[in-house]
Formats: structure tokens, sequence, C-alpha cells
């Protein structure tokens, strides 16, 4: 069994890792740290856990096999500077702290966690930096025409995000009387997954990667992102489905459908789902996501599944609500 812990145990990630955890046949949760928990029942906190996880949080972590840094993005490195993690331990931090720079932290240096491009990079690393939910989506949608060198012509991207990819903490457009029956976009061209989206291509294609241009939507629901894509290109259709068909044979969980897809599809899987079509000139990529699992916590279990050689999809063969 390989021992868990888990810090920043209280917000909307380390709920849903919590919820993966408890099913999984070869990992156990040691600890579950917060510092403004400390001594509350963690089924105090996550409700949906009574009876599943039977913790308390704890101020006082201690040595485990794997850690989970559920902090507030830009803490990460502060927690390793200020905390003597053992050497042996693996980490998957769930912040944006290592996934473009720096990606070392002491003698640290952490792996991108997108098992889609870099899965054998991740079995060798013993620190891996978890993609964040937006570059998750529109990685995965992007990732075989980068393979094809085929990014050559600007990426148009449309995403929309439920409101638990705010994270947990009041703001005002985390509310329900603003996110219902509403929508609204936010940080339009400048959204920070730009970052690691364009170095994750560059490191696929080379160079020569075309412009991304992203505009992120608020929307009305808790969980998922659906985004859709388009660019000029030279694939006919039938090219296009073929070439993503094969990229995605050996990945388990990023599946090309042959119908449109919606978003309640996925939501509560560690699945991405794509459909590819082309409309005249333009590729037209349509990929939906579940921010929470695919997007955070799934991928940060199937990435400790694959540094500690254990099934990849071990603990996420979860099912999805179909109405």
């Amino acid at each position: 069994m390989v021992s868990v812990g888990i810090i920043g145990g209280a917000g909307y990630t380390a709920g849903e890792l919590l919820r993966i955890l408890a099913g999984h046949p070869q990992a156990a949760v040691a600890f579950v740290h917060s510092t403004s928990n400390a001594g509350k029942a963690v089924s105090a906190v996550h409700r949906d856990l009574l009876g599943e996880i039977d913790l308390r949080f704890t101020d006082q972590p201690t040595d485990v096999d794997a850690l989970f840094l559920c902090l507030g993005h830009g803490l990460s490195a502060g927690f390793l500077q200020n905390n003597g993690v053992d050497r042996r331990t693996k980490i998957i931090d769930l912040g944006n702290d290592f996934r473009v720079s720096p990606t070392s932290c002491g003698d640290r240096r952490f792996a991108y966690g997108l098992p889609e491009a870099f899965r054998e990079q991740i079995r060798a690393a013993n620190s891996v930096a978890n993609p964040g939910c937006f570059a998750t989506a529109i990685q995965l949608a992007l990732l075989p025409l980068a393979q094809r060198r085929l990014l050559r012509r600007e990426v148009h991207v449309t995403a929309i995000t439920g409101s638990t990819g705010a994270g947990r903490s009041l703001s005002e457009t985390g509310h329900f009387s603003y996110r219902s029956s509403n929508m609204a976009i936010y940080k339009p061209f400048t959204h920070q997954h730009l970052g690691e989206i364009g170095k994750t291509l560059r490191a696929v294609q080379g160079d020569g990667v075309s412009e991304i241009s992203l505009i992120p939507v608020r929307g009305c629901f808790a969980r998922g992102i659906f985004a859709t894509l388009y660019t000029e290109c030279d694939l006919s259709g039938e090219e296009a489905r073929s070439l993503y068909g094969e990229f995605y044979k050996p990945h388990p969980f990023t599946l090309v459908s042959e119908e449109e897809i919606s978003l309640k599809e996925v939501v509560n899987t560690n699945k991405c789902f794509l459909h590819v079509q082309k409309i005249g000139s333009k590729l037209l990529i349509t990929s939906a996501i579940d921010n929470l699992v695919k997007g955070a916590s799934g991928q940060a279990v199937q990435n400790m599944n694959l540094m500690f050689g254990l099934d990849e999809s071990a603990g996420l063969k979860l099912k999805p609500a179909g109405f």
C-alpha cells in the first residue's frame, strides 16, 4: 500500500482527492493537513465523506510515500522550503508553482504531469507538477496536431468552466447569486494557463507553434470544462479523426468520440472526451473534462499511479452522471 498525505486538506481539490483515494485499492490516506481545521473531523468539512474517511485534520505532517500539495497557487514552494520533506517521498503538486518556471525546489525537479504527453518522464520522477484544468482540456485537444507539427496557424479557444474552478474561498464572482443563470468572460487572452500550454506544445512540436487565443468563460454550473477550439488545417475530416484515434489509443482516459459530446458525459470521471470535425477549411475540436477530476485530483492520482508503478487506472474507474 502507498501511504498518502494531503497538505491543504480543506479545499475542493483535496476533497475530491479524498473521495478518489477512499476507493483506491493500493493507497491509504495517513493524514490530512490543515492548520485552520486541526483537530476537526475531515467529514465535518467534506460532509459527503461521513462513513468514508475516519480521520481528523492535523497540523503535524508525518513521513509518507506520496505527498499531495493542495495549497493555493504560489504556496507550494514556500511549504517545501519551510518543512522538511523526506527525499524518498514522492510529491504531486496541484498548484501552479512548478508548471512553467521555476521547475525545481532545492534538489527536487518537477516533471510536468500530463500523462498523454510525458508518461515516461512521470514514471521516472519523484516530483510532479499537476497541470491546470484549462491547460489539460486544451492541451489534450491539440497534442495530436502538435505531434504532426500542424499547429502553424492561430488556434481560437472558448472554454467554459464551472464555479468550483474558482476554489472554495468566497469571492464576488463565486457566489450563487452571481453564477446562477449567468455567464461572463474573464482574463481574455491572458489566462495563466497559457504559459504551460505553450511550453508543452513547443516540447511536442518544436518551434513554430501558433498563437493560442483563449477566451475563458465563467459558467452557471458547478463543475466541468467544455472547450471548443478551431484552426485552419489542411487535413481532411477523416484524416483528423484517424490521427486523433491513433494518438490516444494507448491512453485509457482520453477518448475520441464519433458523435458530438456534452459536458455531463465526463463529470465525476477522469475522462477527457474529444470530438473532431472538419467544416470548410477549419478543424473544430471539442474537449470536455471534469475540472476537479481529470483537471485536478483525478489526474494527480493518475500521476501517483505512474510514479509508483501501479495500474494507471487504479482507483479511477469512476461513474459519470448520465442524466
